[in-house]
């Protein structure tokens, strides 16, 4: 039907421009709308992006043919607005910036998917928590600084052509097994090495080698 509102007794075809209070929300988009007792079928115009909720005073105006839902003048229940476009929204500042401000909380959900597409990123918070099933990351180059790191998991693999480590103390502790293929083994301490076991082996296929100032065995 490409009458965007109707009056249910129509009159005469005259401008019409009336405050009204919305009854309830029809199908098709449509609302019904009480007039100084008269009841009108209208559809909510292009500009009114607020949209409309039982009991809220709003503006008719057209005529009595054709006559839109013009804007939502007062509000039943101001505790919660409700912005409402029909198809895609693009929200876009030619020459400025874009800012979105709330005094408790901003919340962003997305059905099918959240995509962020930037030359610069930048998130500041006193406080995150991040909950992901599956994490895809890839870059040229990752940097953190942070004061205490905790990793808790079932599983850690990692593939590298070369790790440094550099640190004052280190400590771990391994309940089972810990095992080592290298092409090349080198460890040096300055003052003191240390390998003590119930039982220790120490093999070579052509050579086992021990060199010092004093050797005491037993």
């Amino acid at each position: 039907m490409n009458v965007a509102m109707k009056k249910i007794a129509p009159e005469a075809n005259h401008p019409v421009q009336l405050f009204g209070t919305v009854v309830r929300e029809l199908d098709d988009g449509l609302f019904l709308v009480e007039c100084e007792g008269q009841p009108w079928k209208c559809r909510r115009a292009a500009s009114c992006l607020l949209k409309p909720e039982t009991g809220d005073t709003v503006l008719l105006a057209g005529d009595s043919a054709r006559v839109f839902l013009l804007a939502v003048i007062e509000q039943a229940d101001a505790s919660m607005t409700h912005l409402e476009m029909p198809g895609d929204v693009l929200l876009s500042a030619a020459q400025g910036n874009v800012t979105v401000h709330s005094a408790r909380q901003v919340n962003l959900q997305g059905e099918n998917g959240l995509t962020v597409q930037t030359d610069q990123l930048s998130l500041r918070a006193r406080q995150g928590d991040c909950v992901v099933d599956e994490m895809q990351y890839a870059g040229r180059e990752l940097k953190g600084t942070v004061g205490v790191v905790r990793l808790i998991g079932q599983l850690c693999e990692t593939v590298v052509d070369r790790v440094m480590q550099i640190s004052r103390n280190v400590f771990r502790m391994v309940e089972q097994t810990d095992q080592a293929r290298v092409g090349y083994l080198d460890y040096e301490a300055e003052e003191l090495a240390r390998v003590h076991a119930k039982t220790s082996i120490v093999t070579g296929e052509k050579l086992v080698k021990v060199d010092a100032a004093q050797i005491h065995v037993g």
